[in-house]
């Protein structure tokens, strides 16, 4: 081995490690992952991990924002939809989707880790309830809109229909997570949109 080598930082795949670290913390929760955990999986050092992507709670977010971006894609671009009821169903029919998947852990990482968090994990757990908080005020207010352009009727309450949609949600999660397959999810989530219909 040439000196030139000696003590040089083992090179990794960044996205590869931090794609690894999401599927730990998936599977076993913010709290339910250890360092030793992730070293493992991710294939590098603690050094490494600490000097890329920063300490556990870090890297956590990191993972969240990956998450988002992938098995969560489907919900911000909901939002785009051209009626109440379309963006209603590609949420809910993306989650069943999602969270039903047979290729991922089941349910929804952010869920699962905020309802596992002690008092110790507090700071992850405001995290993650902020980042759900922001999802459902823009869908209050993609609501709303519907309602000032005639498309909701004008006795209908954004606040509530956001507040359903979203509690269906974190409940297709938690029958995910009980082992619920997609086709199961699939049938709740037409259930919803039927309730959806009569509330609007």
């Amino acid at each position: 081995m040439s000196s030139n080598t000696v003590g040089r930082p083992r090179e990794f795949d960044i996205d590869d490690a931090l794609q690894k670290a999401l599927n730990v913390f998936w599977n076993k929760g913010y709290e339910g992952t250890s360092l030793p955990d992730l070293t493992k999986a991710m294939g590098i050092n603690r050094p490494s991990i600490y000097s890329t992507f920063g300490n556990k709670e870090q890297l956590f977010l990191k993972a969240v924002e990956l998450y988002e971006s992938q098995v969560g894609g489907f919900f911000y671009p909901s939002l785009n939809e051209p009626t109440a009821y379309k963006v209603a169903e590609r949420i809910l029919l993306g989650a069943a989707a999602e969270y039903g998947n047979p290729h991922n852990p089941k349910g929804c990482m952010m869920v699962q880790s905020a309802l596992a968090c002690s008092d110790s994990g507090q700071s992850v757990k405001n995290e993650l309830i902020a980042r759900r908080q922001m999802g459902y005020s823009r869908l209050v207010v993609r609501f709303q809109e519907a309602v000032t352009s005639g498309d909701l009727d004008n006795d209908a309450d954004p606040e509530a229909l956001a507040a359903f949609i979203l509690t269906v949600v974190q409940g297709l999660s938690i029958q995910a997570t009980n082992g619920a397959c997609a086709i199961q999810l699939h049938k709740v989530a037409i259930v919803a949109l039927q309730a959806f219909t009569s509330l609007k």
